[in-house]
């Protein structure tokens, strides 16, 4: 597997391939073959197809619409536009929710790809769309429809919380938090003095704490819920700060406003925030409404800083205005709000759902790099993939020599190699440690990280990270 840092990594949308196929579809429709405009078009799609197997990891590209946001090679890219849903919206109306481009795909094949969609309405064809295809000598190419499942007969329960939590500090911090959401959910007062405890002791011990950010920063096998998401959050968001050279009040009130961000979920029913499978359109407004109600609660109470709720009402918003709640065109989030968005991404994709497992932490930092400068400040980006690296703290791991390793230490100056504690036969530590940055006497790295892996079942981190 090649892994690269933030900087290095290629930046590749689907839309504007899928948005190419779609013109290209129109121009096909409108002109003779060989007209100017085809050609250009043409000449633009077989570019972006280029440009993307050349950075596939595979020996194809995969392309997927599903719930209405694209997703590459499994990775989602979430548009808010409306030029962007009108180009989903067409593909699917032609029954179309996948492309999948394999390598050595030719210009004219793409060309005949075009005039088979805008056939494909006018001429339904009884012919599977693979044997359409393959009747117009299209190899390369093939579409797909996904069909809608219930899954919830396949959905996984999840622990709610980590399991064994090894550092003190980071266990009270959880119980504490829970405590504070269950008040606001009964509808009792939120209280000041508690969450500022919590925010001490996640600025002063969880941050600094191997064994709290293990559970934190790597792949999390447990379902995290509002108030375990919150505590992980505002870790991660401390993080950001610290790279970044906050001062102690600045530190604070990002804890804070991190701590509270989705103290709105507590009034929104369980059985929606839990549901396996995509939410329904009322569900998604009960769901989105989350950021208004938890500034309505926050802004209500005293002691607080201003930030609090200002970061629960915008943490949705993207850098150019997007997003949710709609606060009228051109409005920039806070910056707190931006850092503190960054955290709840990669957060929520690192731990699992009852729909879904948890990802890894490199895929996660994929998605943050592929996301910056649309829904995420790029600096801010970079300064958490900084501090974090794509193999963090806790993360198991394989080795190019067949090794399984726990990560038990980064470096800032080797962020692709850090320190591991290898793992047994019986998944035990082994004595010593294995610094991957080590090179041999020509200059090459004796070792590099494979991949990185689902922790094994009966795994103790704790022993790894003493």
């Amino acid at each position: 597997m090649t892994t690269a840092t933030a900087d290095d990594l290629p930046v590749l949308d689907p839309l504007p391939l899928l948005k190419g196929l779609v013109s290209l579809r129109k121009l096909t429709g409108m002109y003779p073959p060989g007209h100017p405009a085809i050609v250009q078009k043409l000449d633009e799609v077989d570019g972006a197809v280029r440009r993307h197997l050349l950075h596939a990891p595979g020996d194809g590209v995969d392309i997927d619409v599903i719930h209405g946001d694209a997703h590459l090679d499994g990775l989602a890219f979430r548009r808010d536009a409306e030029a962007d849903r009108r180009i989903l919206g067409e593909l699917a109306e032609l029954g179309i929710d996948s492309v999948h481009i394999d390598a050595g795909v030719t210009r004219e094949e793409l060309f005949a790809l075009s005039e088979f969609l805008w056939q494909i309405r006018e001429s339904p064809s009884d012919r599977s769309t693979d044997a359409a295809l393959a009747g117009r000598g299209i190899r390369h190419v093939r579409l797909g429809k996904l069909v809608a499942l219930d899954t919830r007969w396949r959905s996984q329960r999840w622990a709610d919380g980590p399991a064994d939590v090894a550092d003190p500090a980071y266990a009270e911090s959880l119980d504490l938090m829970q405590r504070t959401f269950d008040d606001v959910a009964a509808g009792r007062s939120l209280e000041r003095v508690m969450v500022r405890h919590i925010v001490e002791l996640l600025v002063r011990k969880v941050t600094r704490s191997s064994a709290a950010l293990a559970q934190i920063l790597a792949v999390k096998l447990y379902e995290n819920l509002t108030y375990c998401h919150s505590v992980n959050v505002a870790t991660l968001s401390l993080l950001i700060a610290r790279q970044l050279g906050f001062d102690e009040a600045a530190t604070n009130a990002i804890a804070e406003a991190a701590l509270l961000h989705d103290i709105g979920k507590t009034r929104i029913p369980l059985d929606v925030i839990r549901k396996p499978g995509a939410l329904d359109r009322r569900e998604r407004r009960l769901m989105e409404a989350h950021t208004t109600l938890g500034a309505g609660i926050l802004i209500e109470i005293d002691g607080l800083d201003t930030l609090t709720p200002i970061v629960a009402l915008e943490h949705h918003r993207g850098v150019k205005g997007t997003g949710y709640p709609d606060l009228g065109d051109g409005a920039v989030p806070h910056l707190a709000s931006q850092l503190v968005s960054v955290a709840d991404i990669y957060e929520a994709m690192t731990g699992a759902r009852t729909y879904q497992e948890p990802g890894l932490p490199e895929q996660a930092c994929l998605v943050l790099a592929r996301l910056a400068g649309t829904k995420l400040n790029t600096a801010l980006v970079k300064a958490f993939v900084g501090a974090i690296t794509l193999f963090p703290v806790g993360s198991v791991v394989r080795t190019s020599r067949d090794e399984t390793g726990v990560v038990v230490r980064t470096r800032s100056d080797e962020p692709l190699h850090p320190v591991l504690a290898l793992v047994g036969p019986d998944l035990d530590r082994l004595p010593g440690e294995v610094d991957t940055s080590v090179r041999d006497g020509a200059g090459a790295y004796q070792r590099h990280i494979v991949e990185t892996l689902r922790p094994p079942e009966g795994l103790r981190l704790q022993a790894f990270l003493s």
